[in-house]
């Protein structure tokens, strides 16, 4: 049989773009800012990560510059033989000082940072216990594993318990998005680190979208919870609020030191490139500095999701800068997203199975950087698409 005959059967994507609603891969040509140009036109960004602002600010944007005058564009190989530079150790050390934890360590992407820090951790004779809404790194590197890997439903604290009472006295490492990225609601860590106590379990927190937004100071959703000493293991991104492209675990001493000896995907990939570090931790030093930007983030999601919901539509369990507003069936996501991409607002459709069947939604996602024309904009955007399409 021809390997490449499941590529001639695929046509499920061409099919969308026959119907003229197809809105992935978009072409970009400017920076992730409140507004960004498309096709040549200018159009209010939605769809960005960029919660704190921080991809285009001229402190991060010089560290990098900077970074490469110094050191090159790429460390031509991996941490563990000839990547490693000052910067690295100096960023690792910077984490998890912010992180509030003994050590970190640096991966050149988030999913690979997920993909190594589970896989190295759970061996054959442990169980991996993941949400069945967490990120689709974690259910890779649960994968990658030797181990059993078990999903509990959304954010049910029951049936976590009935997974970790079935797995008696083995390995047990529960792994859960501190905010999932679809649906903007937070993880119930204060149980879920009840449950991991009462039945001898790691808790590992995936906060790639909670660094930046969530907690005083700005360390996720475990100081949001006034947790950080019960939560083993934080991972976060780089991507969305520190400015880049990477990813980390902070956690103790001990852990770090044998998942940065023991987790291939770490060990035979290069390293994250100098442009990339020096950008993280300038962003690092602004995220402590003006917390004024955390501030102004939560303002605008506040008003946008009163927006929203005043206008009539549902934004769903949202309790964060992610706001999804739920469509139904996939076909008026694609068309409401082509609707207000016409209207000049950049936003994201999830369909299934990103998202469950008849629960397509557009994903908002906002910024500090955001201003209240620009809000304005979007919500008038949304309420001509909404009508047309029988939304509200």
């Amino acid at each position: 049989m021809d390997i490449f005959q499941k590529c001639a059967k695929f046509t499920t994507a061409k099919e969308v773009m026959a119907a003229g609603v197809y809105l992935y891969f978009r072409r970009i040509e400017s920076a992730q800012d409140p507004e960004v140009i498309v096709g040549g036109r200018k159009m209010v960004m939605i769809g960005s990560n960029n919660y704190l602002g921080l991809t285009n600010h001229p402190k991060v944007k010089e560290a990098a510059i900077e970074a490469i005058k110094k050191y090159g564009t790429g460390c031509a190989g991996s941490r563990f033989l000839n990547g490693t530079l000052d910067i690295h150790e100096d960023l690792e050390v910077k984490l998890a000082r912010f992180m509030n934890k003994e050590s970190a360590l640096v991966f050149s992407t988030g999913f690979q940072t997920n993909l190594g820090a589970i896989s190295a951790l759970v061996g054959k004779d442990d169980v991996v216990i993941i949400d069945k809404m967490d990120h689709a790194s974690i259910i890779d590197g649960c994968r990658l594993s030797f181990g059993k890997s078990k999903k509990y439903r959304h954010n049910d604290m029951e049936d976590l318990e009935r997974i970790l009472k079935q797995n008696g006295e083995i390995g047990k490492l529960i792994v859960v998005d501190g905010v999932f990225s679809m649906e903007g609601d937070i993880a119930n860590l204060p149980e879920i680190v009840n449950l991991a106590e009462r039945y001898k379990a790691g808790v590992m927190v995936d906060d790639a979208h909670g660094i930046g937004v969530l907690g005083e100071n700005g360390r996720g959703t475990a100081e949001h919870f006034d947790l950080e000493d019960r939560v083993d293991i934080i991972m976060g991104t780089y991507s969305k609020s520190l400015a880049s492209i990477g990813g980390f675990i902070a956690a103790s001493e001990e852990v770090i030191h044998y998942i940065k000896h023991i987790s291939r995907p770490l060990i035979f990939s290069a390293s994250p490139p100098p442009a990339s570090v020096a950008a993280v931790s300038a962003a690092i030093d602004i995220i402590m500095a003006e917390p004024e930007r955390r501030s102004r983030l939560w303002e605008n999601t506040r008003k946008m999701k009163e927006g929203f919901r005043n206008l009539g539509f549902d934004t769903g369990p949202s309790e964060t800068p992610i706001i999804p507003v739920i469509v139904g069936e996939d076909q008026k996501a694609f068309q409401m997203g082509r609707g207000l991409h016409e209207e000049g607002v950049f936003a994201n459709v999830a369909v299934s199975p990103a998202v469950p069947n008849g629960k397509a939604l557009i994903r908002t996602s906002f910024m500090a950087t955001h201003t209240e024309e620009h809000l304005e904009r979007v919500l008038e955007a949304f309420k001509r698409v909404g009508k047309r399409l029988g939304v509200i």
